[in-house]
């Protein structure tokens, strides 16, 4: 597969984007791209149709840090977006929301995003409370549904270990989650996995749809007081998936961008490198392309 980036590197990058630069790599054409925007935010293009995924629109520092999460005290986003919103909005055909967490599903969102623009969910109780935020065509991704030549999957997963679930008030706080599989003619299938740990839920995706691309929410955020069960996958997780599925390319997200995340772009590209995987993974910066 050939594969290029933005920033013309397979690991995190230290160059400073100017929108300028966005603006050119836009014009490159692909019938297959990932931008990584900030955090969980990504775009996904296939073809014609471009999904924007867990849209998380705020400026630095405008929420409160999570309670009873790592590092609480510091405000989120912790980092700015590295483009304008209309620049992250323009293109996009759909989105995407796999729960609405305030780090997948901000006021900002609710507010910029147009209010007409086709929204798929993962349940009943999801599409209810963003058709009273004024969202006209909000659709549950039930099962597979078809949207302008890609064929979406919805996937399943959890947010956080079953000693985290066994807890009434956790499991209620940590919700419901899904991943999406996309498909289409032409296209390698990509696996965006969402805010889940590693479960026979994941490595039963993984057999059934092989993907060639598998986005991986790997920041490891973790709750206090449970210190080493953290309720997203993480370095070990991002090692899981690649012997798993070897022939993949990982495109691990959602890092250095909120309070509770534990483990860094840095700390995971020293890792990958440590254990001789790195030429599968991809870390991308923020709003860093990778064309497929």
């Amino acid at each position: 597969m050939l594969i290029n980036t933005f920033a013309g590197a397979l690991m995190l990058a230290s160059t400073v984007f100017t929108c300028a630069a966005f603006a050119e790599s836009n014009t490159r054409e692909s019938s297959h791209q990932i931008q990584q925007i900030r955090n969980a935010t990504i775009k996904v293009t296939y073809g014609e149709t471009t999904f924007l995924i867990d849209p998380m629109l705020a400026d630095q520092g405008a929420y409160p840090g999570f309670p009873g999460t790592y590092r609480s005290e510091l405000r989120n986003p912790l980092v700015g977006l590295p483009m304008t919103v209309e620049d992250i909005i323009e293109g996009t055909d759909a989105v995407i929301v796999t729960h609405t967490h305030l780090d997948h599903w901000d006021d900002a969102a609710q507010e910029l995003l147009p209010k007409e623009i086709p929204l798929f969910v993962q349940n009943a109780a999801d599409a209810e409370m963003i058709r009273k935020q004024g969202f006209k065509d909000v659709r549950i991704l039930d099962d597979e549904v078809e949207f302008r030549g890609v064929t979406l999957h919805k996937t399943g997963g959890q947010h956080g270990s079953d000693t985290l679930y066994a807890i009434p008030e956790l499991a209620k706080r940590l919700g419901e989650i899904m991943g999406v599989v996309f498909e289409a003619e032409g296209q390698e299938t990509t696996y965006v996995v969402g805010d889940t740990v590693w479960r026979d839920e994941v490595v039963q995706t993984l057999e059934r749809f092989q993907p060639n691309v598998v986005v991986l929410n790997a920041g490891a955020a973790e709750l206090t007081g449970f210190e080493g069960d953290p309720i997203i996958m993480g370095k070990e997780d991002t090692l899981r998936v690649h012997r798993a599925l070897p022939g993949a390319d990982i495109v691990a997200v959602h890092m250095d961008a909120v309070n509770h995340m534990t483990l860094s772009r840095e700390a995971l590209s020293e890792f990958v490198k440590s254990e001789g995987v790195d030429e599968h993974v991809l870390i991308p910066a923020d709003g860093e392309i990778i064309s497929f």
